[in-house]
């Protein structure tokens, strides 16, 4: 089978970091201000328009506190669990690799007694309704790693007691979040925006705010997870006074981010942009006849990290279990990077042997329309060159 004449024009399809908006340069970096404290004048003012832009574009209650933390979204996460669990009963739910690991620090390192766990496979959701109002609530948005997300937050009580501690660092600009449901929301500007890595950012509902200053936990918490000071919210991190010294670099990358959303429209454009990403994907899946969709249940797919699983009953049939995960690496995924057509597109290490495919609102859809064709074709010569391998 001979390849398509024409490759994407951007080969990064990576699910972290992910690709940069359409028409980046380094040039964006200009205005950085170089060597500049953070502590500046100038510099905290960009610090808190990464903030403030935050806000207006994810349309976050103005109630709500948003703040830029240290180590990307997990050191986002992990300052929420330490911070705030442990006042009342925690339901945790977990379907992918990142909400497994959250499960494993509340149960094994934090040793939280009074915790029910619900997962569920690659592929599929937890019975959400199991939530107990009562408790505090821990899940992702978004599967990063499973390509599966939440259709919706109906499971989550209006008058709930507990707070809802929500992982959305794939699922921030790609759908409309419920706000009132969830009291903290963590994320990395790595993901829809294409940024930089190592910065988080933590949003705070009121209700969350009142645990922090109002309960101490019984364990010692690191510096860059304190929150509070003197049994109140520290508002300096909510403001661009970072707990530790940030990358004015990063930050800038992330101001170039936020200002092309707001340019194409803000969160309606980057939300319609994830869905005709993922339509095209779907297109395809439909014509093909040797791949699908992870998640078989179109209404929890996600239209960010889109996991694939190849079915084609040659597959299953002559390349053992233990081998599938190393065929798709060196006879799909190596090919595509060597013909610079698309870079990091195995699944995730955790995850079943397939495909993950980033469709956020940094990728165009003519350029998945492209890969889907080099997709066919890497799959169909790997398959030619085995039967030939075989039959000598």
């Amino acid at each position: 089978m001979q390849h398509p004449a024409q490759k994407p024009s951007n080969p990064c399809f990576s699910s972290g970091p992910c690709a940069k908006r359409p028409g980046w340069s380094v040039d964006a970096l200009k205005k950085t201000g170089q060597g500049r404290s953070h502590r500046a004048g100038p510099m905290k003012k960009k610090l808190a328009a990464v903030i403030d832009q935050h806000r207006e574009l994810l349309e976050i209650p103005t109630d709500y506190k948003v703040g830029i933390v240290p180590a990307s979204d997990t050191g986002a996460v992990e300052m929420a669990l330490w911070s705030l669990l442990g006042a009342r009963p925690v339901d945790v739910f977990a379907w992918e690799s990142f909400s497994k690991d959250w499960m494993k620090d509340i149960t094994k390192e934090l040793k939280l007694q009074n915790v029910r766990t619900f997962d569920a496979p690659y592929g599929d959701l937890p019975d959400m309704a199991q939530y107990n109002g009562a408790h505090d609530c821990v899940f992702v948005w978004n599967g990063t790693t499973s390509g599966v997300r939440l259709p919706n937050a109906d499971w989550i009580p209006a008058d709930r007691d507990g707070l809802t501690i929500c992982d959305a660092t794939s699922a921030v600009f790609a759908y409309d979040l419920p706000w009132e449901k969830l009291d903290v929301v963590t994320w990395s500007w790595q993901k829809v925006l294409g940024g930089e890595a190592a910065h988080g950012m933590i949003v705070l509902s009121p209700r969350a705010v009142a645990r922090l200053e109002s309960y101490t936990p019984d364990r010692p918490l690191p510096k860059i997870f304190r929150m509070t000071k003197g049994n109140q919210l520290n508002e300096g991190i909510f403001k661009g006074e970072t707990i530790n010294t940030p990358s004015m670099l990063a930050v800038e990358d992330c101001l170039d981010a936020l200002g092309w959303v707001a340019q194409i429209g803000g969160l309606a454009a980057t939300i319609r942009r994830s869905a005709e990403n993922y339509q095209t994907l779907a297109d395809w899946v439909r014509q093909s006849d040797w791949i699908d969709f992870l998640p078989e249940k179109e209404a929890i797919r996600s239209h960010t990290s889109i996991c694939l699983k190849i079915t084609d009953p040659w597959f299953s049939e002559r390349i053992s279990a233990e081998e599938q995960t190393d065929f798709i690496k060196n006879h799909i995924v190596k090919p595509l990077d060597t013909e610079g057509v698309a870079y990091d597109i195995a699944a995730y290490r955790d995850a079943p042997a397939g495909l993950r495919i980033w469709g956020g609102a940094t990728v165009e859809s003519a350029d998945l329309k492209l890969l889907t064709g080099w997709l066919d074709w890497a799959y169909q010569t790997a398959k030619d060159h085995a039967a030939k391998n075989r039959a000598a």
